[in-house]
């Protein structure tokens, strides 16, 4: 069995500040074992409005948050999945909301771009939520093979789309990451049966990590950073604040929920006319 661990974090605007709080729960879920760390969605820098200049630093020679994630698992010997970052690598301009993957020698293996941007309104003290105004658009689907699995990348509002996660599956994912800054309201109405549906359908781990309470930019997230198991069950769960939830992800367990219900075989309908393209680990950094 392989132990996996998901951090859940009130980021705030300083980075060095989000760092300093991300090392410590680190640390924490080094202690309990963790082959594998997820951070939450914008733990590095949440409510900045300097996304710009945070992507250009993370691009040029200083890379504040990509040498944190590059140190951090080799100081503790895991592999550390950033949430998310900006990067200034979009067509148009604006920075992506990209995930690093980096395994336990500091090495970037794979960057997931978010693809599904989050503008929308919602009845709380925020009101309007207009992500695509400072992102722009990943284009890819993209799993990654690590010690604890095959893992499908995948970032917030990404989980109300579950074409994509048939997409991991189909790909081979066995464990699906899901970081996350999910609003409280909208934590409150969707975020677990969201969750538990996406693992219950493609039949795989999911691995949760948002923020939660009260950030100074005034917004609230729903925090519970979760492990649901390939049946639906939530395994283990942080209701509020910051911490770790570290569960373990059974070989066994996995292969018995697909083997008696193999429901891949069974789908007769295809993902899409045109899918977007899967990419190759090779593509990236």
């Amino acid at each position: 069995m392989s132990t996996v661990a998901a951090i859940q974090m009130t980021s705030g605007p300083v980075v060095a500040d989000n760092l300093r709080r991300a090392a410590e729960l680190i640390a924490e879920a080094a202690e309990q074992g963790a082959e594998l760390v997820l951070l939450p969605e914008c733990f590095g820098a949440f409510g900045n409005r300097s996304l710009q200049a945070i992507a250009e630093a993370e691009w040029g020679a200083e890379r504040p948050i990509r040498r944190f994630l590059a140190d951090q698992a080799r100081a503790h010997g895991l592999w550390v999945i950033g949430g998310s970052l900006p990067l200034p690598v979009s067509a148009n301009g604006k920075p992506l909301a990209c995930q690093l993957v980096v395994d336990e020698r500091g090495h970037e293996v794979a960057r997931y771009d978010k693809l599904h941007l989050f503008d929308v309104d919602v009845a709380d003290s925020h009101g309007s939520y207009r992500e695509s105004r400072d992102y722009g658009f990943g284009e890819q689907v993209l799993c990654v093979d690590s010690p604890v699995g095959r893992v499908g990348l995948s970032i917030c509002y990404d989980v109300r789309f579950p074409e994509l996660y048939q997409a991991l599956r189909a790909d081979g994912a066995e464990l699906i990451v899901v970081p996350a800054a999910f609003t409280a309201v909208t934590g409150a109405a969707h975020w677990e049966v969201l969750l538990r549906a996406r693992a219950i359908e493609t039949q795989c781990w999911v691995l949760a990590a948002n923020q939660t309470g009260q950030h100074p930019s005034g917004r609230q997230t729903f925090g519970h950073s979760c492990l649901i198991d390939p049946w639906g069950a939530v395994q283990a769960c942080l209701p509020s604040g910051e911490g770790v939830v570290v569960g373990k992800l059974d070989p066994a367990q996995l292969e018995a929920v697909r083997t008696r219900m193999p429901i891949l075989s069974h789908r007769r309908f295809a993902l899409a006319a045109q899918p977007l393209p899967v990419a190759k680990e090779s593509e990236h950094e």
